[in-house]
């Protein structure tokens, strides 16, 4: 269910999502933009908060600047034992995303662990333990990755319309941190108090102001947070259509579908991922919108131009976890 929101909330929810400045009192910046004051914004932020539309404000880290590895996993799981599963897959540390959908392979989550030799043995390990074979489905290329909702259109522009990404679907190298960057990006995982001067948690005796903000300047720099910002519920947004979009394209013509692909600004994902038997389906997209009919035309869009004969969706049956993983440095 969507929320009426007023002009302003709806101007706030975009710039929240967008970042928040790195400065001193990033609100106020926010509040100048917007053609507001500070105390306004921060008493609507906490408003949108209450009512649930933001989920959290927090660093949005990239575990590839981190050295970590990430695996998309897809099972069929029995109706009857579907709560059982997705209880013990939603206790593992490196999932951040669990979902139920109307497929034969009805179960799909994100791992995310420090190497590929722990994803097999974790599947293994949820495997033997009830009996159920477990696809791993590693990213082979990025094309997007950008999860923002525009809620003054309360589309994601137009479902029609193409879009340069704003997210960097590159792979960052992995960083080596120093200790107070360890120090500054762990405490970032934590939802920001929503005060004038957010980030002066962050100061120490060893630390003042400045060296806190510049740390978080380099750590954006360095791709090891994308940005600090929010998180939205995109339902309530109005965004109650999501549909995972998986197509099978020739090796040729991948990157070419890919870069398509991401353009709808419907996308927020879109990704070149391995198969597995009876899987051929190579590129993979996130899609969401208000209707599943503005859903629909996007790929028949799509269908249409990159002459795809082979397809499958599989639309959201339930959110069974969405946590951010957190990253231990210590």
């Amino acid at each position: 269910m969507s929320l009426h929101l007023t002009k302003l909330q709806k101007q706030l929810c975009n710039a929240l999502q967008d970042g928040l400045p790195v400065c001193s009192r990033p609100f106020a910046k926010i509040a100048k933009d917007l053609n507001c004051d500070e105390k306004t914004v921060l008493q609507q932020t906490g408003e949108l908060k209450n009512a649930g539309l933001i989920r959290r404000i927090r660093a949005l880290i990239d575990y590839r600047a981190l050295g970590k590895v990430s695996t998309l996993i897809a099972a069929h799981i029995p109706e009857e034992h579907c709560q059982e599963v997705a209880e013990a897959v939603n206790s593992l540390e490196g999932v951040s995303h669990n979902y139920q959908r109307h497929h034969f392979y009805n179960l799909w989550f994100t791992l995310q662990v420090q190497t590929a030799a722990q994803i097999k043995a974790v599947l293994s390990n949820l495997s033997a333990r009830f009996g159920i074979e477990f696809h791993s489905l590693p990213v082979k290329r990025f094309f997007k990755l950008d999860v923002r909702f525009d809620a003054e259109k309360e589309t994601l522009h137009s479902c029609s319309d193409f879009c340069a990404p704003k997210g960097q679907a590159h792979r960052p190298a992995p960083v080596k941190l120093n200790a107070n960057q360890k120090l500054i990006l762990s405490k970032l995982q934590n939802d920001l108090e929503l005060i004038a001067e957010p980030f002066d948690f962050l100061c120490s005796e060893a630390l003042d102001k400045k060296d806190v903000l510049e740390i978080i300047t380099e750590l954006i720099d360095k791709g090891v947070i994308r940005r600090i910002a929010a998180v939205v519920d995109h339902r309530k947004l109005g965004f109650v259509a999501n549909v995972l979009f998986c197509s099978k394209v020739p090796q040729d013509r991948i990157v070419e579908a890919g870069n398509r692909l991401a353009r709808f600004t419907a996308v927020s994902h879109c990704y070149e991922r391995e198969t597995f038997e009876d899987w051929p389906y190579n590129l993979f997209a996130m899609m969401h919108s208000p209707s599943m009919g503005r859903i629909q035309h996007v790929i028949d869009k799509f269908i249409e131009a990159e002459k795809i004969d082979s397809f499958e969706l599989l639309p959201t049956a339930a959110e069974l976890k969405k946590q951010p993983v957190e990253h231990k440095f210590y």
